[in-house]
């Protein structure tokens, strides 16, 4: 499983134990019902799967806008 880690992680939390350790950061989000930082950045503090869903509605719902005018 070391072929899976990264060198240049995105995520911030550089002390963290599964920084670069992609398997084991997406095994301890999952447990959290939560997504890792390189899968949602823009996540204004909030990293759970309700805030995604609430961001992602909110883009499509922009395009969708955008691209009736």
């Amino acid at each position: 499983m070391s072929g899976l880690n990264v060198r240049k992680c995105s995520c911030p939390k550089r002390t963290c134990k599964n920084n670069g350790r992609c398997c084991s950061c997406v095994i301890k989000h999952k447990s959290t019902d939560s997504l890792p930082f390189c899968l949602f950045e823009n996540n204004g503090g909030d990293k759970s799967n309700k805030n995604y869903y609430k961001v992602l509605k909110k883009r499509f719902e922009n395009n969708n806008i955008k691209g009736a005018e």
